[in-house]
């Protein structure tokens, strides 16, 4: 089975990810793979310089992500153009390494940021969400990246709330504690998934 596993800025999910390896989980992470499919040579990257002109590319042919930065940072139609090109590429080979993984394991875990906001529901089966309440996330995202309140909150608010995905998800993994408690969290999800698989209930 293919377990979608998301979350929202500084809630945790990447360390939710390590836990799923350490259960024998191939993860595939979209963040991986969106930086593959924008490698010289790769389709997506020779139509964004199609789009964008050659300034976006560097001197070593890799993409210039800065340039490429400045120009869809204040252009909503520059940005969906970009998307247009990026995500179905992405979306793909997420496929297609899942069912490859999924040959040899019996669950996969796709990690995908904005898999509630980019309803990516048809890639996976079931999906997991890594919560912490809002006040919690706000408080780690200021420490962490030194944000002020305003700051913090104006990236919170660029995603789907923490709390409606909560709601959405199949499963919850609660991310206020110690990671022990994160990493036990994960493995007695692993284990009820395998039970099921095992028993061949959906």
């Amino acid at each position: 089975m293919k377990l979608g596993l998301t979350g929202s800025i500084a809630t945790g999910k990447s360390t939710a990810a390590g836990f799923f390896r350490e259960e024998g989980c191939p993860v595939i992470d979209a963040d991986v793979i969106a930086r593959e499919v924008v490698q010289p040579g790769a389709p997506a990257l020779q139509e964004i310089e199609s789009a964008f002109g050659s300034s976006v590319i560097a001197g070593d042919g890799t993409l210039d992500r800065e340039k490429l930065g400045t120009i869809i940072f204040n252009d909503p139609q520059k940005r969906e153009q970009l998307n247009a090109i990026v995500h179905p590429a992405i979306r793909e080979k997420m496929k297609e390494q899942a069912e490859e993984a999924e040959a040899s394991h019996p669950i996969v875990v796709l990690d995908i940021p904005l898999l509630f906001e980019n309803e990516l529901f048809y890639l996976v089966d079931q999906t997991a969400v890594v919560y912490v309440p809002e006040q919690v996330q706000k408080e780690r995202l200021m420490k962490r990246n030194n944000y002020s309140e305003e700051d913090a909150l104006s990236r919170m608010d660029s995603q789907l709330s923490i709390e409606e995905k909560k709601q959405r998800a199949d499963f919850v993994i609660l991310n206020t504690g110690p990671e022990e408690e994160t990493s036990r969290q994960v493995k007695k999800l692993v284990e009820a998934l395998l039970k099921k698989h095992q028993d061949g209930t959906p």
